[in-house]
C-alpha cells in the first residue's frame, strides 16, 4: 500500500511520522475558500476532504491519501492564514485575552471512499501587549499559520492552558488520523 500526505504543511510531515514512517507527499493546488454561511468547524472538514481528493484522483486505487485542514474560530469567525503583517497584527490582537477554537479536519481517501472528521481543542491566550503581537509578528512566524501563530513555535508564550489535543492546535490530530486510517483499512 502506498501512504500519501497531501500537504506541504512540515508540521503535518512530522505529526504523520508518527503513525506512518514512510509516506509520500503530493499535493494539489484547490480554492479555498468557504461559503459564508458554513461554520469553520464544517468547513475545515470539507476543505480537507477537497484536498484529498485532488490527489487521490490521480494516485490510484491502492494509495491511502491522508489530507487535514486547520482553521482558527473566534465567536463563529474563520481566522485562517493571515494575508500579510498588518493582518497577522489584526487576528493576534482580537485573540489576545480570549480563548477561541481550533479545528482540525482530517480525511483519508482509499479506494473510492472518504473517511473524515473533526476535531477541536479550545484555546487561552493571555493579554498580550500590542508590541509584543508585533514582535512576534516580524518574526515571520505567524504567516503560514492559521490564526496568525504557531502552539510549536513562537506563539506559544501566548497560550495559557488549552482544553482539547494539542495535535489539533498544530495541524493534525495524531489520535484522530489513526482512528481514520484504521476505518478505511478495515472498511
Amino acid at each position: 500500500m502506498r501512504y500519501i500526505l497531501a500537504s506541504k504543511s512540515p508540521r503535518r510531515r512530522e505529526l504523520l511520522s508518527e503513525i506512518i514512517k514512510d509516506f509520500e507527499i503530493i499535493t494539489k493546488e484547490v480554492e479555498e475558500s468557504l461559503p459564508s454561511d458554513i461554520h469553520p468547524r464544517e468547513g475545515v472538514e470539507l476543505l480537507a476532504v477537497k484536498k484529498g481528493e485532488a490527489v487521490a484522483e490521480e494516485a490510484g486505487e491502492d494509495s491511502l491519501v491522508i489530507s487535514s485542514d486547520t482553521l482558527v474560530e473566534l465567536d463563529g469567525v474563520p481566522l485562517g492564514k493571515p494575508k500579510d503583517e498588518n493582518d497577522a497584527v489584526r487576528m493576534l490582537t482580537s485573540l489576545s485575552g480570549k480563548a477561541h477554537n481550533v479545528h482540525t479536519g482530517v480525511a483519508v481517501h482509499y479506494r473510492g471512499k472518504v473517511f473524515s472528521g473533526v476535531a477541536t481543542t479550545a484555546v487561552y491566550f493571555r493579554e498580550m501587549s500590542r508590541d509584543e503581537i508585533v514582535e512576534y509578528v516580524k518574526s515571520g512566524d505567524p504567516m503560514d499559520k492559521a490564526g496568525a501563530y504557531g502552539i510549536q513555535s513562537g506563539g506559544g508564550k501566548f497560550v495559557e492552558k488549552y482544553d482539547g489535543d494539542y495535535d489539533t492546535v498544530v495541524g493534525l490530530s495524531v489520535s484522530m488520523t489513526r482512528r481514520l486510517i484504521d476505518e478505511a483499512k478495515n472498511d
